[in-house]
């Protein structure tokens, strides 16, 4: 069966602003870098939209900073998928049913009622130490687990070890409904009975908004990056759908070389207005010379990322998109080859910047052919002159 989801419903008083973050997967300076941005107050209401953990080489560092925070701020963390796996992890035992079927779909044979550890292992193997599990492990001067045969004896290292964090990760909230707004990770098909929905179903829910779903109340999102929605333009700010009421808000930090940390600004819970801040990390550097916008641009996105090589630059390659048929340029670095054996780029672009001399962007990285930047919060090319700083 399926674990139902855990709904809190706070008493956030009208006036207080409250300030919604997703996705940090334990990037701490970015964390650090938008609550400067934003300028947290203890009059403020932080809600952390899930997947707070994994896949940043911070995350115990990030955990701790967290429930710090929470000492000293009015903070609700809330569990995303990724936060999840280190729960089932630490609680052992035979998984619910939907993130059994999620695993094994991604990870190994379509069977069902495996043990976490069995489910676990493919994960815990490929995050290594970007995973909040194996940053306790390696604190204790814990073996790194060679083999699924390991992990029961990590599992209760970690709990005689580390009792406030575990007990941290394993008491996460699914969802939080205040006044006019319904924060959950992934997405919700509903915005009534929430307490009877399947927890896993309401955190790994991709492409929400490609879903058609309508709400009275703001439903605030993470999981999906942003930058998924558009098939020619990357662009990481927050979508907010007024007409569906749908605010998504995942900027792809630490899953993308572009990705920034958004943070979505409700001046009252009970209200309709929102604006947003975006932390990207990113060197700054100012445009010398004009360049116009490119037309019919190409946006390459994971799920469907597989790519030809067909001429070598050194730091750039010459690829062909087979879904496509289209040629672009891509930074080596982007390139790897996947478990499925084929080629495959990073998040990927030939889109050409509007650029203005004295426009200021943001440096990705720079390559012989020219710059992958950002300008409002857009990544593409600029193939003019730069000045950094």
């Amino acid at each position: 069966m399926s674990r139902l989801a855990t709904v809190i419903r706070p008493d956030i008083q009208p006036g207080r602003r409250v300030v919604a973050v997703s996705d940090i997967h334990g990037n701490l300076p970015f964390l650090q870098g938008i609550l400067r941005e934003v300028k947290l107050s203890r009059d403020d209401v932080l809600v952390l939209v899930g997947d707070i953990l994994e896949k940043g080489r911070d995350s115990l560092a990030t955990l701790r900073y967290v429930m710090d925070l929470q000492k000293k701020y009015t903070v609700y963390p809330l569990c995303g998928n990724c936060d999840y796996i280190d729960r089932v992890f630490l609680e052992g035992g035979v998984p619910d049913d939907a993130f059994s079927v999620q695993m094994n779909r991604r990870y190994g044979a379509p069977a069902r009622h495996d043990s976490a550890d069995k489910l676990l292992w493919p994960v815990l193997k490929h995050w290594r130490e970007r995973s909040v599990l194996i940053q306790m492990a390696l604190e204790l001067g814990y073996p790194m687990p060679q083999r699924e045969s390991d992990l029961p004896a990590l599992r209760a290292a970690l709990l005689d070890y580390f009792p406030k964090e575990t007990a941290f990760l394993m008491n996460l909230p699914h969802i939080l409904e205040a006044g006019n707004f319904i924060f959950v990770h992934g997405g919700v098909p509903r915005e009534d009975r929430l307490d009877e929905l399947s927890a896993y179903s309401c955190m790994k829910n991709d492409d929400f908004l490609g879903q058609g779903r309508r709400f009275q109340k703001w439903v605030v999102v993470g999981h999906w990056p942003v930058t998924l929605y558009n098939p020619h333009i990357q662009r990481s700010a927050p979508i907010l759908d007024r007409e569906r009421r749908i605010a998504s808000i995942d900027g792809g930090c630490v899953l993308k070389l572009d990705g920034q940390l958004n943070a979505l600004l409700i001046p009252d819970i009970n209200g309709d207005e929102m604006d947003f801040a975006a932390y990207d990390g990113l060197e700054q550097a100012t445009a010398l010379d004009a360049q116009e916008e490119s037309a019919d641009s190409l946006n390459i996105r994971w799920s469907d990322s597989v790519v030809e090589p067909l001429a070598d630059l050194g730091d750039s390659v010459l690829v062909r998109h087979p879904s496509s048929g289209r040629e672009l340029w891509v930074p080596r670095s982007f390139l790897s080859t996947w478990r499925d054996g084929k080629l495959h780029t990073e998040d990927a672009t030939d889109y050409r910047l509007p650029v203005c001399p004295g426009d200021r962007l943001s440096l990705v990285c720079q390559t012989q052919r020219g710059c992958l930047v950002k300008k409002n919060y857009i990544t593409g090319w600029y193939y003019g002159r730069i000045q950094r700083g």
